[in-house]
């Protein structure tokens, strides 16, 4: 909602049930890790002729609210586009929802490409402090443009399970392969006003996807709103929460998987390499390796002292001082000595190296 627009007013909204809230919260993090993935279907008619395309992403991101610190969530999306009786139509779903499943924020869009008076409709939903202000704009036809506005209390909002949060729960609800019994939540009807909702098991039953058979668990959700038909959707989930089929029930239009997806708890697991002990000298080929370093460095040594022949008369004149006056110290002896030749060395004398502290001891 723009800055400059009035504040929406807030809507009254039912209640969830008191199992709601608490079934959404002990969904945890490391339980929906396993849920954040992609997968891609195809639309089809009931004769099974290609309508479309419809794909669900879930991934780990990060969300900033104005004036709050920025906080972990998943960026769901959802993307639906066909040809249905000759009509082009399509859908999309973009939403960023916390690691509790609240939606922060969501965009919703949905067309319909009529030829004498297409359709086209877009929903926003966004949490500010402590409302969720929801913003529609409908387009009919070429010109006619409505706009609404309106908010909930947030307070009034547990047991809230939008659109995109849906999408997270239902594979909850698939690798659980359970459903809460006689629980009521809150959802999104058409319109963007509160309703409630409902998931019930319909059971296992086996499916082709592709061509291998699989075993499905079947969840039907139902939307209760306030004025209409209730809708309901089934969803035919694969052992790791993929879809394998999606059906609106009353809908000619089926999202069908066409091949059978790598499962997520079937992928073979990462190779773990056991540490050995290492005894090199006992390693015929490491022994080698390590009698051939050292003649390279031999050799190497043998040859800058060759082509540096200041090496020996430096080191002879520091064993000569070293054996002369014989320093409780040597390492400071040595570092005092041979500090003149340093390359960066700060300028300034010399000799007055001597009477500044060592830098390998505390005192001096």
């Amino acid at each position: 909602m723009d800055q400059a627009d009035s504040p929406a007013p807030v809507q009254r909204v039912l209640a969830a049930s008191e199992g709601a809230a608490e079934f959404l919260a002990l969904i945890s993090a490391e339980e929906l890790s396993p849920c954040l993935f992609a997968e891609s279907l195809a639309m089809v008619s009931e004769s099974g002729q290609p309508l479309g395309q419809f794909s669900v992403s879930v991934q780990p991101a990060c969300y900033e609210e104005p004036g709050e610190q920025e906080q972990d969530c998943y960026l769901v999306q959802a993307a639906s586009q066909g040809i249905v009786n000759e009509v082009p139509c399509g859908s999309s779903l973009t939403a960023y929802i916390s690691k509790r499943l609240e939606t922060l924020e969501q965009h919703q869009h949905e067309y319909v490409k009529f030829r004498a008076h297409p359709l086209d409709r877009k929903t926003h939903v966004v949490k500010r402090g402590g409302r969720l202000v929801v913003k529609k704009i409908i387009e009919e036809g070429e010109h006619e443009v409505q706009t609404q506005s309106f908010s909930y209390n947030c307070a009034s909002l547990r047991g809230l399970i939008s659109e995109a949060a849906n999408l997270l729960v239902l594979r909850v609800l698939a690798r659980r392969r359970a459903v809460p019994q006689d629980t009521i939540f809150l959802a999104f009807d058409t319109e963007a006003r509160v309703c409630t909702s409902t998931y019930q098991a319909m059971g296992s039953q086996t499916q082709l996807v592709g061509m291998t058979a699989a075993e499905v668990f079947v969840v039907e959700r139902a939307v209760c709103a306030d004025e209409g038909i209730p809708m309901a959707w089934q969803f035919y989930f694969l052992s790791d929460g993929h879809l394998a089929r999606r059906v609106q029930v009353g809908s000619p239009v089926t999202m069908l998987c066409l091949q059978m997806p790598v499962l997520i708890d079937e992928a073979e697991p990462r190779p773990v390499f056991e540490k050995k002990p290492l005894d090199w000298e006992e390693d015929v080929q490491l022994y080698s390796q390590f009698l051939d370093r050292k003649e390279e460095l031999q050799a190497s040594h043998a040859s800058y002292a060759r082509r540096h022949p200041e090496l020996s008369a430096l080191l002879a004149d520091f064993l000569h001082q070293l054996l002369l006056r014989r320093p409780d110290d040597v390492v400071t002896f040595a570092a005092q000595f041979f500090a003149p030749f340093a390359t960066q060395r700060p300028p300034g004398s010399a000799f007055q190296a001597s009477h500044k502290p060592s830098p390998f001891r505390s005192h001096v």
